[in-house]
């Protein structure tokens, strides 16, 4: 038992973090571990690798750092949370850049680049910094006008939009995209920018459609599933009806024999299938937890840079398991994104756990929030004085 008069570095982090949000971090990343033993085996047979816990173990090994990375950010200040988002964009960025030239092809785009026997997706690593530096730019634009912060996060966009649609990666792109819109957003941007860019998204994704092959034809399968295969998102629909409400058991499932990226793409339709619809709910409860808890800290902020931080860091961390829960109910065109924390994928999970360090760190008690000062104490029985204590 941590006590509060203690003044360790352990014990500050203790009694200033929210522990509920932690804790369902955490939770998520035990989920995914467990449900790897289900998941990963099929796809280690299919093809050809020996060891049917090839993933499993893989996945364990990249759930060390995950887990040290994201308990490691979390004692940082906003501050020191800055720099380090600033150093990771600069490697990241120019990883971007490597890719293009030097990158693993792999279904004629270059993502992938090999580092120390590992391949690497720069893109993961360089979502959740980028989100950090753009709030800082708005924050800074907002607090000082007399700084072009707005002018240089729309240049930031440009060009790490350009070097995804260079390798080329949409989904990536259009997660980016959303989750930078929705820091300009609530940092206050007027209607015509709102217009404009829902404009140039929309223009976008036409011209995508008529120029990008791949694109046209994830589209059409998904108005018109007679016009291609749809072999993928039809077992994953499979996998839920076969496990019914309550699911066939741990290990008893069936579908996942025939899914191609059971392990990553289609985790959420694995887990439906062995633990069922109720318990599938139950996990789609605990991610809406993350952003609410997350968002509800966001409301009570008064600092610029980690109110926009942490709501662009949410809306990132919750619209990429959407689309991921989305594709796997055929609610949306199939799109390889990665469920948070669940699916198989060592650049995916490290990048999530750093992005949600940082929100552990940024959402954590200062006590400038619970600071009074004399005219609020003369006011605090006119009004209820802010702090997140309460």
């Amino acid at each position: 038992m941590v006590s509060r008069s203690d003044r360790s570095t352990f014990a500050e982090w203790w009694w200033t973090i929210d522990r509920y949000l932690l804790a369902a971090l955490l939770a998520l990343l035990m989920i995914g571990f467990v449900l790897s033993f289900a998941a990963s085996p099929p796809v280690a047979n299919r093809i050809g690798i020996e060891d049917s816990f090839h993933f499993v173990k893989r996945h364990g090994v990249f759930m060390l750092p995950a887990l040290a990375v994201m308990l490691g950010l979390s004692f940082l200040t906003p501050r020191q949370i800055r720099r380090v988002a600033l150093i990771v964009f600069a490697i990241g960025f120019l990883a971007l850049i490597a890719t293009l030239f030097v990158g693993q092809e792999v279904k004629g785009a270059r993502r992938w680049i090999n580092l120390a026997g590992f391949s690497l997706q720069p893109s993961e690593f360089v979502k959740p910094a980028f989100i950090i530096l753009v709030a800082w730019l708005f924050s800074e634009h907002a607090r000082r006008p007399d700084i072009p912060g707005n002018f240089f996060a729309i240049m930031l966009l440009g060009l790490v939009v350009a070097l995804l649609i260079a390798q080329p990666d949409f989904g990536q792109t259009m997660l980016i995209a959303i989750s930078w819109g929705a820091v300009f957003y609530v940092a206050g941007l007027n209607w015509i920018w709102i217009v404009g860019l829902v404009g140039l998204g929309a223009g976008g994704i036409v011209a995508a459609y008529f120029t990008i092959g791949h694109v046209q034809s994830r589209i059409d399968r998904f108005l018109k599933p007679a016009t291609g295969d749809t072999f993928q998102v039809d077992r994953a629909i499979d996998s839920f009806l076969s496990g019914g409400w309550f699911g066939r058991g741990p290990g008893e499932g069936t579908v996942k024999e025939v899914l191609p990226d059971s392990h990553t793409d289609t985790a959420f339709a694995v887990f439906g299938e062995e633990f069922g619809i109720i318990l599938a709910i139950c996990l789609v409860c605990l991610f809406a937890f993350i952003v609410l808890r997350g968002l509800s800290h966001a409301s009570r902020q008064h600092d610029g840079f980690i109110r926009l931080s942490t709501v662009g860091l949410l809306v990132l961390f919750g619209v990429q398991g959407l689309i991921n829960m989305g594709v796997n109910l055929q609610l949306m065109p199939a799109k390889g994104m990665t469920l948070p924390f669940i699916s198989y994928g060592g650049s995916s999970m490290i990048a999530i756990a750093y992005g949600m360090g940082s929100l552990l760190a940024l959402t954590r008690r200062r006590a400038e929030d619970t600071r009074f000062t004399s005219s609020t104490i003369t006011h605090m029985h006119a009004e209820p004085a802010y702090g997140s204590m309460r």
